[in-house]
Formats: structure tokens, C-alpha cells, sequence
């Protein structure tokens, strides 16, 4: 095919997106989804046995206050067959006696290794992530510096502190010291800037304390998410991923209206190796972007850079492991090969880690 069809293949896509996306297209997701669904058939389940999940790795996996408990995931995780979790967030902030969430998911590790020996399961492997905002009074750099020392195998930019999210969804008002504090409305983006986090200067270049990060990422040769970034902040992040020759980059929920890319914008990042990672959380009711959409997405994107994830803990979801067997399931029944949906939800998750084996 050449150059000029390619685009007017990609204009055509994008019209067709713009305006499913605009009409929510009610009949054609009727449609698509009532012969998924009849056409899937997956294991019997057989509660609160979970199949259909054998050998996922989910990289993001939330186990922080409020969320599920971590043990009790990781143990159900290893029952059915999960290979491993990596734990965006586990409870660690008010612990005194541990140097940050590696400390408490080794805990973790300990305790689901004696449980794995008396139920006689293979236990699934574990690993803990960092988020930027977590500095607990030390600066970005030595509370990366100490935290990629003591062992998490991710580090995440701005999350929920960014003002790209305050923006969008506000936050809790105690965060910049107003009080009542209770969760605000969308911030204008001059007072998100000025309450949250924003990684890039007043010249449009990242900061030098997230530059430092990046160079750390590069050394220890961990996962980083680009997180809750805008798309000015993700270009500049895609550049620091290109000069330091990371190639462990990922980019959440790309469909969430955080990030909101493009099909030609995700073909780009994939393009300079940077990974997709597609999570339950756009399907799910609270978001509800249509599965068939998400699975044309990654048969147009290809595989190689591309995962799938439960972004899952919160009470409103289902557990970590019901929610990636239901997005294998959701992205198989609309049209992923068996093969497909292996290599977006254990080989490369588990490339992103280091755990090929």
C-alpha cells in the first residue's frame, strides 16, 4: 500500500472514531457486543476458582489503603495460576520500620510463600512500583535514589498529585492545605499548575529532578510509566526514553480521557518502542470505552508494544484477577488470537520486568 492510501486509511479511521466515540454509537456496540458475548466461550467458572488468567503478569495492580489487601490478591493470584503482580501501590506510607513499598511487598512475599507451601501452589511472583509524589520530605531524586536501591521494579511520573489529573477530575482540597478538605471539582489549569505537579519547566522541557529520574530508570533498567501525564509532558518523556535508550516505557490507559491519544499518536509511541498498556479500567462501566474499539486498536497497532493490565483494587472494580480475566476474555471474544492476548498479557508484561523465564 502505499503512502497516500496509508493516510487516507488513517483519515478514514480517525473520522470513524471520532464519531463512534461522539454517538457512543449505541446500535453497533449492541450489535458487536451481543455476538462477542455468545460467541466467547471460555472455562467453566467455578467460584472462587478464577481460570482463563494462567500466566498473566498484571503491571498495575493496586493494593493501597482503601483498595484490595494485598496478601489476600496475591493468594488468589497464585491459586489461579497468575505468573505475577506488580503492585503500582501497597500499603507503606505510615510504616516507620520498612524504606517503602519493596520492603512491605518482600513481606508479602514471605507470607504467600507459606501459604503456597501448605495449599501446594505455585506461588506468583511479585514486585513493587514507586509513585514520584511518594517523597515523604526527601527530594524526587534521593527518594528514587533509595527506593530503586531498596528493590521496586517500576517507578511511576505524577499520578493523582499531577495537575493534568486535578485538572480533569480535582482532588482532595487538604492536599494544598485548604480546608474542609474534600474532593473539589476540576481545577483551572493555572491553579492545578500552581497546587499540583507538572514535570515540565516554563521553557516546555522536562524538569531536571524528573531528567534525573529517567537517567536512574536507565541505570537500574526498570519499568517507568509516563503515568498521568498531558501530551506535552508524554513528548518530552518520549525524548528522555530515546537519548537514555530506555526500553522499558509504558504508557497507561491510553483511552482514559487522562491520556486520550489518538490512534495515530499511540502508533507513534509503539513506533519508538514505547509499550501500550491497555487496563480494565477503560471497559469497565466506570469508563466504558467499547471493547471492540479497543481490540481494532491493538490489531491495528500489532502486539509488540502493547499490554493488558487490570488497573483493579478499587471496591467499584472486581479484584485484580477477575478483572484480567475478564480483559483477555473481552479482547479475545472481539477478535484477539489466543497467541495475541498471551503475548500482551504475559510475554511482554513480563519483559517489562525481567521475568522472561
Amino acid at each position: 500500500m502505499n503512502d497516500a492510501a496509508e493516510m487516507d486509511d488513517e483519515k478514514e479511521y480517525l473520522a470513524e472514531a471520532k464519531l463512534r466515540r461522539r454517538n457512543n454509537a449505541p446500535h453497533d456496540r449492541f450489535l458487536s457486543s451481543y455476538r462477542a458475548r455468545m460467541g466467547y466461550r471460555g472455562d467453566v467458572l467455578v467460584p472462587p476458582a478464577v481460570f482463563g488468567v494462567e500466566g498473566a503478569v498484571d503491571i498495575h495492580c493496586h493494593g493501597h489503603e482503601g483498595q484490595q489487601d494485598g496478601l489476600s490478591i496475591a493468594k488468589l493470584a497464585s491459586a489461579s495460576g497468575v505468573k505475577g503482580l506488580l503492585f503500582k501501590s501497597i500499603v507503606w506510607r505510615a510504616r516507620t520500620d520498612v524504606a517503602g513499598p519493596a520492603g512491605v511487598v518482600r513481606e508479602v512475599e514471605g507470607e504467600l510463600r507459606k501459604w503456597c507451601d501448605e495449599a501446594d501452589v505455585p506461588p506468583s511472583r511479585l514486585w513493587s512500583g514507586w509513585i514520584t509524589t511518594d517523597t515523604m520530605g526527601l527530594s524526587i531524586p534521593e527518594q528514587a535514589r533509595r527506593q530503586l536501591a531498596d528493590g521496586v521494579s517500576a517507578v511511576w511520573m505524577p499520578v493523582f498529585r499531577s495537575a493534568n489529573t486535578l485538572s480533569k477530575v480535582g482532588g482532595m482540597s487538604g492536599w494544598w492545605g485548604e480546608e474542609p478538605s474534600v474532593w473539589t471539582d476540576p481545577l483551572p489549569w493555572d491553579k492545578a499548575l500552581r497546587v499540583g505537579t507538572y514535570t515540565l519547566d516554563e521553557h516546555g522541557k522536562l524538569k531536571p529532578e524528573y531528567r534525573e529520574v529517567f537517567k536512574m530508570v536507565a541505570d537500574h533498567d526498570v519499568m517507568i510509566s509516563f503515568a498521568h501525564a498531558t501530551h506535552a509532558e508524554i513528548w518530552e518523556m518520549a525524548e528522555q526514553v530515546r537519548d537514555l535508550g530506555i526500553t522499558k516505557a509504558v504508557i497507561d490507559h491510553p483511552f482514559s480521557p487522562f491520556i486520550d491519544l489518538s490512534p495515530a499518536q499511540m502508533r507513534e509511541l509503539t513506533s519508538a518502542g514505547i509499550y501500550l498498556n491497555f487496563t480494565y479500567d477503560e471497559i469497565s462501566p466506570l469508563l466504558g470505552v467499547d471493547p471492540a474499539e479497543m481490540c481494532r486498536t491493538i490489531q491495528a497497532l500489532g502486539t509488540e508494544y502493547v499490554t493488558l493490565s487490570s488497573d483493579a483494587g478499587e471496591p467499584l472494580f472486581p479484584n485484580t484477577v477477575e478483572a484480567l480475566r475478564l480483559l483477555r476474555a473481552h479482547m479475545e471474544a472481539f477478535g484477539l488470537t489466543k497467541d495475541e492476548v498471551h503475548t500482551t498479557s504475559s510475554v511482554n508484561p513480563s519483559k517489562l520486568l525481567g521475568a522472561e523465564d
